[in-house]
């Protein structure tokens, strides 16, 4: 039997450009983003400004991650001390993470075989709750009908901060993820679209919004050296009532991201061909249902998940075991034990509700995969076979 032999951790090395870029910055010192030279504009304020051109948003602010992202966002709305939040069930731990660090509780919504959220139980768990605000993560890249959920948010007076840290560079009915919330987060994490290790980026139309949110991350009264901001004067009202909760970006991750900004497109390209490579030999298993993606979604590749259409209690350990034995490293979701970066919500004891049982039912059955650029189309038609192989072997 053919295996696989290449690792599922390994990013691509990065560009000629983007290590210049940082080598740059660490020969002349001035790695954060208020240490300027003369009328120097930081490589920070530099990477603000073009990811809100590319986003097409009036503001954009760069942080130490995407989870603190979401906290300085729900700061900047004025989330109060145990006010709920609801949010996906189907997540990853920073997004109740973020929620709870800020004194608020989390109200977890079911989520459906489209891995997003159920509109009717975000309806009804608004209207329990008494909820103002949604944290709505896009969890693995999977985007819901967003004019629905627009339409929800509007008709139940929510307030929409989106968590985009698997969509960055995809779109719903060609506007770009990120752009139907109030706020929007995105992560620069190794395994996200764009890699500087830890990182993450704001978004908003919103002036008062923003400027909280500059003054929250830790501008001191520097703020004016920000370039993807609003004007001064917003500044006026907030700058003395907001404390600085520490979380700025530095210039030498800001340098190394700004060169990957420009190949994001392509780098999307690249991941969907090796999604389909994968996706179309799955198909070829009766036991195997990949997630029905909608057409509207010109979704992100980088991952995959799927389904196993099958209650045997014994298949699961058996398939993983075999595909690892080839060299496949699938997730489970189903696991009720925390295992490296995969967990699920009834395992977050620090959130008081966990009823959401369709939520567990799916991800009794769900599976997941990255899938690296350092791997080739053919890799990926491998992966797929082995794949396949070792779930008609389980049946």
């Amino acid at each position: 039997m053919r295996q696989f032999s290449k690792r599922f951790t390994q990013q691509e090395a990065l560009s000629k450009d983007a290590i210049n870029a940082a080598v740059e910055v660490m020969n002349h010192g001035r790695l954060h983003r208020y240490n300027v030279h003369n009328e120097e504009v930081a490589e920070a304020a530099k990477l603000e400004e073009e990811f809100a051109q590319l986003m097409g948003s009036k503001y954009c602010l760069a942080v130490a991650s995407g989870g603190y992202a979401i906290a300085c966002a729900l700061r900047a709305i004025g989330v109060r001390t145990n006010e709920k939040i609801l949010s996906n069930a189907f997540t990853l731990a920073p997004v109740p993470g973020a929620i709870v660090s800020v004194g608020a509780q989390p109200v977890l919504v079911e989520s459906n075989r489209h891995l997003t959220i159920d509109f009717n139980d975000l309806e009804s768990k608004a209207k329990q709750s008494g909820a103002q605000k949604l944290v709505l993560s896009h969890m693995r890249g999977h985007i819901c009908d967003m004019e629905i959920l627009s339409a929800i948010c509007k008709q139940l007076k929510l307030i929409l901060i989106e968590d985009c840290a698997h969509t960055m560079g995809a779109y719903w009915n060609g506007t770009p993820s990120g752009k139907f919330g109030l706020v929007s987060c995105f992560s620069t994490q190794t395994y996200k679209h764009i890699n500087s290790g830890e990182g993450g980026l704001l978004v908003s139309d919103c002036s008062e919004t923003m400027a909280k949110a500059i003054i929250l991350s830790g501008s001191y009264m520097l703020y004016n050296r920000h370039q993807s901001r609003p004007s001064l004067e917003n500044f006026e009202a907030v700058r003395l009532h907001y404390p600085n909760c520490s979380g700025r970006m530095d210039n030498l991750r800001a340098a190394i991201l700004r060169p990957q900004l420009v190949d994001l497109p392509k780098q999307c390209r690249k991941w969907n061909r090796r999604y389909y490579a994968i996706a179309n030999k799955l198909k070829n298993s009766p036991v195997i249902e990949v997630i029905e993606r909608s057409p509207k979604e010109s979704f992100v590749g980088s991952s995959i998940q799927f389904f196993v259409l099958s209650d045997n209690p014994q298949f699961v350990s058996k398939f993983l075991d075999l595909s690892h034995k080839r060299g496949v490293e699938l997730k489970w979701f189903g696991d009720k034990q925390p295992k490296g970066y995969t967990s699920r919500f009834d395992s977050w004891q620090y959130i008081v509700n966990h009823e959401c049982p369709n939520t567990i039912n799916i991800l009794d059955h769900l599976f997941d995969m990255r899938i690296p650029l350092t791997f080739t189309e053919d890799d990926c038609k491998l992966i797929g076979e082995i794949i396949v192989e070792s779930a008609n072997t389980c049946q």
